[in-house]
């Protein structure tokens, strides 16, 4: 099975080898992003355990800190996977990234909690989530490229939008479980230990993506591991244009994507005023359609390209944010919650469904997985990380619009770049490669 394809046969893989592939590196996807995820739905759970001080809004403050923390280990995360996917492969980068996440989720589910070990509770979570930033830092970019270098040609849109169908796949199993758990425990017991339940299921999935991940073959070849500049900063200074413009547009992109995803949870129970479980169910079946747009979209992008489908997200996730926040702020009726949920992941579709490919497209293979990883970390870290800190802070000091008017900046800055980038369909380094 490790024999599936790498860029130096002879012949191109056939379309069964393709999606095994595809299937192989998305499973390990999936396990990273529900681990990851899983902590951000729990909180309304296990926030008292860890920060026991405080109204409700301060305690989820405290664990929305902590996972922003989790973000700003991404960077280096994206730094150092990046170089030992360019250097020493993209299977052996996303094996270690995999393996790095069942470590921390398993940590998270033996945590003692703060009636335990006091302030060593909280310490060890930041800790775990820590370890579990580096591992999605590096996650991302390597499977990224790993994605974009096995698809068809021709059909990169289609095949890439798994990256991001596996990824929402983690976040509605996470939520998922939790609304199961809700449905099984009651709300003390939930509090009290079914909190820590998802976390030994990450772990224990994580193990299988492992299994699962030393079958994939090699997307690189000797020739580009081998060259001077590869997996190195200074080759990817080469390409600073194309850098800048992954920040320019991944600002807003990512601060959108959490912001209609992992914040909005939250924000239908502590600002709309639903009830947990409630909000739990529409996010589930959201987020279930969300992921069945990717593909559909990615194939979209094929042909129209993948310039024109950020300046669709741009140009609509501009014009639409305000009043879908607005709305939603006011909502009563759970089917227009979901409505209008559905109509902002759908704006929010054309840039996922193509996040990493459109990335890959901008570089070399070999400073690819280090120009996509890096770059995306860094502004998620800024953004997306920090999406729900800074929603919950400006909500507590009694100016929560202000939080819709900065996604909205910041997803027009995302339209300004797509403006005038290059389109990576025509002109980037995937269209020659085989």
């Amino acid at each position: 099975m490790s024999t599936v394809y790498t860029q130096e046969t002879t012949t191109g893989p056939t379309s069964a080898q393709r999606v095994f592939a595809i299937v192989g590196a998305s499973s390990g996807n999936l396990v990273e992003w529900f681990d990851f995820y899983v902590y951000s739905f729990c909180a309304l759970y296990f926030a008292p355990a860890f920060f026991p001080a405080g109204d409700a809004t301060t305690q989820l403050l405290n664990t929305a800190g902590v996972f922003a923390a989790g973000f700003l280990m991404r960077p280096i995360g994206g730094w150092m996977f990046g170089r030992i996917a360019d250097r020493l492969g993209r299977r052996t980068a996303m094996m270690i990234s995999v393996f790095m996440m069942c470590g921390g989720s398993l940590m998270i589910a033996v945590l003692p909690t703060y009636a335990t070990i006091g302030v060593a509770a909280p310490a060890l979570l930041l800790l775990a989530r820590l370890a579990q930033g580096l591992s999605v830092g590096g996650e991302y970019g390597t499977s990224a490229t790993y994605m974009s270098e096995v698809a068809l040609q021709g059909r990169r849109g289609f095949y890439a939008s798994f990256q991001y169908v596996t990824l929402i796949g983690g976040q509605l199993m996470a939520v998922l479980v939790l609304v199961i758990l809700q449905s099984l425990l009651t709300v003390d017991e939930l509090k009290a230990w079914g909190w820590r339940i998802p976390f030994v299921i990450g772990a224990a999935a994580a193990l299988v993506a492992l299994l699962l991940r030393r079958s994939l073959a090699e997307t690189s070849t000797s020739e580009t591991r081998g060259r001077k500049e590869a997996g190195t900063l200074a080759g990817l200074m080469n390409h600073k244009r194309a850098f800048l413009t992954v920040l320019g547009f991944t600002a807003g992109g990512s601060l959108i994507f959490y912001t209609f995803t992992t914040y909005m949870q939250k924000y239908l129970v502590n600002t709309a005023g639903m009830n947990a479980e409630t909000a739990s169910r529409i996010m589930t079946v959201a987020l279930f359609v969300y992921m069945l747009l990717q593909p559909v979209i990615g194939g979209i992008s094929d042909r129209i390209g993948r310039k024109a489908s950020m300046i669709i997200f741009g140009a609509l996730a501009t014009l639409c944010t305000v009043p879908i926040l607005d709305t939603l702020r006011g909502v009563t009726d759970p089917y227009m919650a979901f409505f209008l949920v559905i109509a902002a992941l759908t704006i929010v579709s054309f840039y996922t469904s193509i996040s990493g490919l459109i990335k890959a497209e901008m570089f070399p293979p070999e400073v690819r997985a280090l120009g996509v990883g890096l770059s995306y970390a860094i502004a998620n870290a800024l953004f997306g990380g920090t999406a729900e800190y800074v929603a919950l802070w400006l909500k507590s000091a009694g100016m929560e619009e202000s939080f819709f008017w900065y996604v909205t900046a910041l997803c027009a800055i995302s339209f300004v770049v797509s403006l005038t980038m290059r389109d990576p369909t025509r002109e980037g380094y995937l269209k020659d490669e085989p």
